[in-house]
């Protein structure tokens, strides 16, 4: 009886913690978590489905008003129709010398359907990433075929506990020293120059031993003439 109750005790604790850690990261998040500062990246809304008895049929995604991204594409997915909003910029900006009046505030994925048990990942390329912050929060509202509306728009304060529906977080990093185009470029040419000596190499090396066995071949050949010449004699 001792063992059957401490048993038990021990699945419900070990059920208790999958279900729990399954609320606390079964969420809508950035993937990847981080981008560089200044710069321009692919990123993906995952979607997972939290419901068992429902399908998600909806995301909504609020773009910081305050940190404006001149630049938001979505990638085309199979069975999805998505709707982007633009407002006007209280301040245009200035993007490759261009003057830029409204930027993307909104983008809505519809008409799609993400099953219980499955997730759904939206990419989007976006840029011209701030590059005097460290975080973009993307606030973001997920609807299911049950009429169901959850909103992860709670921000996540430093040295508190994660909220129990967080807003997808873009970690903004800067960037590595040394790592621009010429940089690259330069390494790039390095790299052609080094290959380009290694095939120089290997066809000298080739070219050096097919001559030795050709030239080992002709011996081989004049040896066994040799020896067959040799051969007629004796038996003569």
């Amino acid at each position: 009886m001792k063992t059957s109750r401490v048993s038990f005790a021990a699945a419900l604790a070990a059920g208790t913690v999958l279900v729990l850690s399954g609320t606390a990261f079964a969420h809508v998040s950035v993937q990847p978590g981080d981008a560089v500062k200044g710069g321009y990246a692919t990123i993906n809304f995952k979607v997972p489905n939290e419901r068992d008895n429902a399908s998600t049929t909806q995301l909504e995604v609020n773009f910081p008003v305050d940190q404006p991204l001149t630049s938001v594409m979505p990638q085309d997915i199979p069975g999805w129709t998505v709707t982007i909003e633009k407002s006007k910029l209280d301040k245009p900006l200035t993007v490759h010398g261009k003057q830029v009046n409204e930027a993307v505030t909104k983008v809505t994925w519809s008409g799609g359907k993400i099953e219980p048990g499955k997730f759904q990942q939206f990419p989007v390329s976006v840029g011209k990433l701030p590059d005097n912050a460290d975080q973009m929060v993307f606030k973001a509202i997920q609807t299911y075929d049950n009429n169901e509306v959850v909103r992860w728009i709670e921000e996540t304060k430093a040295g508190a506990a994660e909220p129990q529906n967080p807003a997808p977080v873009l970690k903004l990093t800067a960037a590595k020293a040394g790592a621009d185009d010429h940089h690259d470029d330069d390494k790039s040419a390095a790299a052609a120059k080094d290959e380009k000596g290694h095939d120089e190499a290997a066809e000298s090396t080739s070219d050096t031993t097919a001559r030795a066995l050709g030239v080992a071949g002709i011996v081989i050949g004049l040896g066994g003439v040799a020896f067959g010449v040799a051969s007629r004699r004796r038996a003569s």
